[in-house]
């Protein structure tokens, strides 16, 4: 358990712009930064981060919150150990408590996974430099590919025994379980209680790391030729990795990606490896396999910009457009080198140097849609049918690419190419996109459907965060106890109206006028606590907010109002349940703020007309509104239970029900008044 100082000091030195900016191209807008979420499918930037408030939030999936929340998304961590991961990061040291064994028995199978790789990481580069089979045969392998030292530590390849259970053995040995071996795939076998057998046994071994440096998985290669065997091994699907998620070197190369603006995308881990040694270290690898969706978006977050790195073998190539065609649907600027026969990215690195490399990419690097054409007119040949073939498959292709202007301008270029009139590519590209749109559409409504029938199964749940996206038809009190907890997060300990009056001072001989406080109003809680309380007729055992997570932060907000040092939105966004603190900022989230140069021409700062809202006495008109609103909303829905009670009454319990409903209707009367409402009540 971390204590709530810790969690402070971690919260106020991390940054949120700079732990963002590790996984995510920001670019400034105004007060805030600005860029593509990393947590859906986004083409046009939508996730803004202000360092006003150190939040992040997405205003299109509605993920973010303050720098924890984000790693805790994005690294699929706990709360404690998202704190942890940005306690490291900014060299703060954590003092927790000794774990029992209930809570250590506690800890996820993901946390024990992700520690069980780095020991294997460890262990394996140990045997590479140590041992004396690691020495004579993986590091000589790697020293006669040309690899320098410094790039196999870089990268932190390593090399496996040939002894069918050594590294098990070793593991074991050290305490770690035999699940969570056969879990990430680093042993085999095991059944019925047999030994463990080591799956990269033999192999020098390339660890794949996510784009925070965790080991996610491993890749092994084969040195001597065995019959039936694959050159390489890669771990298994498990609960920590997904292969269709991950790209060999991200990690090493994002900076470089971000810098360049450009990211080169090549096919095996030597082919990163022999690149970053010739300087060039904005590439990433899909290890052997095609690119993915997920692939695609997160080279995205760092750049629109992708050229891939081709061999010059024809049936490779025709196999890797189908990722091409991904990459353009994702409004990605796609360009395409080929390299010179008999080469590929590897051994065509080792010969260059960045300058004369680069100086290759710029004289030879093609527009995709141009390339492909290129490609197949050749297949085709003069053949007519090949022929129309080939302007369907080009025009699928260009069907993809959502943006209007350069779709536009790739019809007329593809139109040349193919010595075909602009008009018939023209309609035959809207043809496939109306029909790629009805798709999209029909699965939408898929899904809706699907989320209904959920919503109608647990309707009778009660809300959570988690659900807001249905608590609108499931709960009549949401929109009013949301808002209600919104002021007391956002303004809490403020008063909730100040009085000022104009005093006339002097100053280096001037006399000027200045405003004084001359009485401060109630703060925005002790005015909710006090308009709740005085009705207890309405609410049944002074619960004043049917969401379990607003009870809490009311109940919390009003224990601490005596508190001096008590700030609202610093409490609960740095509070020990992560439900709470993600609720917390998503209070106080604004997709718009003023620019500095705009709140300089108004005379104040973003901050100060926050804090000026009590002046104008809005704050305590709308804070009185949104008590009046889920009191309205109680009172109808206790109408509502009265009258399905009077239908089944009999005379002497009507009399008592008729008394209680007309009472109701009465308070049902001037809430309406207050809230400017005209009602007609049938009897």
């Amino acid at each position: 358990m971390i204590d709530h100082q810790t969690i402070e000091r971690i919260q106020d030195t991390a940054q949120i712009v700079d732990v963002v900016s590790d996984f995510v191209t920001l670019r400034r807008r105004g007060v805030n930064f600005v860029g593509l979420c990393p947590f859906h499918d986004d083409r046009t930037p939508s996730f803004y981060v202000s360092p006003a408030k150190n939040i992040c939030k997405c205003f299109a999936c509605g993920e973010g919150g303050s720098s924890v929340h984000f790693i805790m998304k994005h690294e699929q961590l706990s709360y404690y150990e998202a704190l942890k991961y940005l306690a490291k990061k900014y060299n703060i040291e954590v003092v927790e408590k000794e774990l029992t064994n209930e809570e250590k028995q506690a800890q996820s199978d993901r946390d024990s996974m992700f520690i069980l790789n780095e020991f294997a990481r460890d262990y394996f580069v140990k045997i590479l430099h140590e041992n004396l089979e690691g020495k004579t045969i993986g590091l000589s392998y790697f020293r006669e590919r040309g690899f320098r030292d410094d790039i196999i530590k870089k990268f932190q390849l390593g090399y496996s025994l040939e002894q069918r259970d050594a590294f098990s053995s070793e593991a074991q040995c050290a305490g770690y379980k035999r699940d969570y071996l056969l879990k990430t795939g680093l042993s085999a076998g095991g059944e019925n209680n047999s030994p463990l057998i080591d799956r990269f046994r033999g192999r020098v071994i390339f660890p794949v790391h996510t784009l925070s440096g965790k080991v996610v998985a491993f890749g092994g290669r084969i040195l001597k030729k065995v019959e039936n065997t694959g050159k390489y091994v890669n771990s298994p699907e498990s609960e920590i990795y997904s292969k269709s998620k991950e790209l060999y070197g991200i990690f090493f190369s994002k900076s470089a990606i971000v810098k360049a603006d450009k990211c080169f995308l090549v096919e095996g881990y030597t082919d990163v490896l022999s690149m970053h040694q010739a300087g060039i270290e904005n590439v990433v690898a899909s290890s052997g396999t095609a690119l993915t969706l997920g692939q695609i978006r997160m080279i995205h977050r760092f750049s629109e910009n992708i050229t891939v790195l081709y061999d010059g073998d024809a049936a490779g190539i025709k196999a890797a457009l189908r990722g091409i065609d991904l990459l353009l649907e994702d409004g990605m600027n796609v360009r395409v080198v080929l390299l010179p026969e008999g080469e590929d990215p590897d051994s065509f690195a080792r010969k260059q140097n960045a300058e004369k490399f680069n100086q290759y990419i710029d004289q030879n690097e093609q527009d995709f849609i141009r390339f492909k054409t290129n490609l197949l007119l050749d297949e085709a040949g003069d053949d007519p049918i090949k022929r129309a073939g080939l302007i369907t498959n080009i025009v699928h292709s260009i069907a993809l690419i959502p943006d209007n202007i350069k779709r536009s301008i790739y019809i007329q270029d593809t139109a040349n190419l193919l010595n075909t009139r602009e008009n018939v590519i023209i309609a035959a590209v809207n043809k496939i996109r109306i029909k790629n749109y009805e798709k999209r559409k029909e699965q939408r409504e898929k899904e809706e459907s699907r989320e209904t029938t959920i919503e109608t199964e647990t309707s009778s749940e009660i809300p959570t965060l988690e659900s807001k996206k249905f608590v609108t038809t499931r709960n009549p009190y949401e929109k009013s106890e949301r808002e209600l907890i919104r002021y007391i997060v956002r303004y809490g300990t403020l008063p909730i109206f100040v009085r000022y009056e104009k005093e006339k001072r002097k100053e280096e001989d001037k006399e000027i006028e200045v405003e004084v406080t001359i009485e401060d109003g109630p703060s925005v809680i002790e005015v909710i606590k006090f308009d709740l309380l005085r009705d207890k007729f309405i609410f049944t055992d002074e619960v004043f907010f049917s969401n379990s997570l607003y009870r809490t932060v009311f109940n919390e907000a009003c224990e601490k109002l005596s508190d001096e040092s008590f700030v609202c939105d610093r409490y609960f966004l740095t509070h020990h349940d992560p439900k709470i603190s993600k609720l917390a900022t998503d209070l106080i989230s604004d997709k718009y703020q003023l620019s500095k140069i705009h709140a300089k021409s108004i005379g104040e700062s973003e901050d100060e007309k926050s804090s000026r809202l009590h002046e104008r006495n809005l704050l305590d008109k709308l804070v009185v509104r949104a008590t009046t609103e889920l009191k309205n909303a109680h009172i109808m829905q206790m109408i509502k239970e009265l009258r399905k009670k009077l239908e089944i009454a009999d005379s002497e319990e009507e009399t008592e029900l008729m008394g209680r409903l007309l009472q109701l209707q009465d308070l049902k009367k001037v809430l309406a008044k207050n809230l400017g409402e005209r009602i007609i009540l049938k009897y």
